[in-house]
This record gives C-alpha cells, sequence and structure tokens, in this order.
C-alpha cells in the first residue's frame, strides 16, 4: 500500500505528468557478500588452466557464464590502443532473480570442482536465506 498511496498523494498537474515504474528489486546486500565469499572460496581452491585467479576475475568468469545461459552475448569494445576488450556485467545492477541465478551458477561450479565453502560462505549464505531468497 505505500506505493499506491505515494502515487495517489502526488498533484495532478498535466503540464508535468509523473512516471511510475515498477520493477523487481535490485540485489540485495546479503546477495552480494555472499557472492564475494563464493568468489573468494573459488579463488582460493581452484587453478583455472593452470592460473590462479583473483575474485573480480572469477567474477567475470562467471557473469559471462550467465550471459551464455540467458542467451545474451557479452559486450566487447576495440581496445584504446588495438585488440580488443570484454566488458564485464555489473552485478550492482542486477536483478534479485539474475544474481540468484549467478549465485547458483558459483555454487554448481564449486561442487563440480570439490570447492570446500568457508565458514564465511556457509554464515553469508544462512543469512541471506534469512533476510529472503538469495541462492
Amino acid at each position: 500500500n505505500n506505493a499506491i498511496d505515494a502515487i495517489l498523494s502526488l498533484p495532478i498537474d498535466d503540464k508535468s505528468p509523473h512516471e511510475v515504474h515498477i520493477k523487481e528489486p535490485k540485489r540485495s546486500n546479503p546477495q552480494n557478500r555472499l557472492m564475494w565469499a563464493l568468489l573468494q572460496d573459488v579463488s582460493r581452491q581452484v587453478l583455472w588452466h593452470g592460473e590462479r585467479l583473483a575474485p573480480e576475475d572469477w567474477k567475470d568468469l562467471f557473469t559471462a557464464l550467465w550471459l551464455k545461459t540467458k542467451k545474451l552475448e557479452q559486450r566487447s569494445a576495440p581496445g584504446i590502443d588495438g585488440g580488443v576488450v570484454m566488458l564485464g556485467v555489473r552485478t550492482s545492477k542486477m536483478r534479485k532473480a539474475s544474481m540468484t541465478e549467478l549465485i547458483e551458477i558459483m555454487f554448481w561450479f564449486g561442487s563440480e570442482r570439490n570447492v570446500r565453502w568457508s565458514d564465511d560462505s556457509r554464515r553469508e549464505y544462512e543469512w541471506s536465506q534469512r533476510k529472503g531468497r538469495a541462492a
């Protein structure tokens, strides 16, 4: 009712009409904390083609896979000094459902590679479950 009350309280002005946009909420802080805890665990435990990757690099790999599962293409741009730069996905702009899918991909990947989830990951997962569906 808060949204309806807010809309009804707006003054009616034909010269300057208001627009109302209804969207699913953006990803939650508990989801974000869980994502980073999972990324830390994967980063510490998984070698990717013989190389240890930073959590930020894993985020790029996971979001690229998420795009592929949604049949979306990862954007790229010509590099300033040549070559091609792959443009990342901003998880801060993701909606809750998309973030849930991304977290599920991380759990799937980690379980396929025998990642042992840390106490931080378990705690963040439990916290996110208490605060609403996160994964």
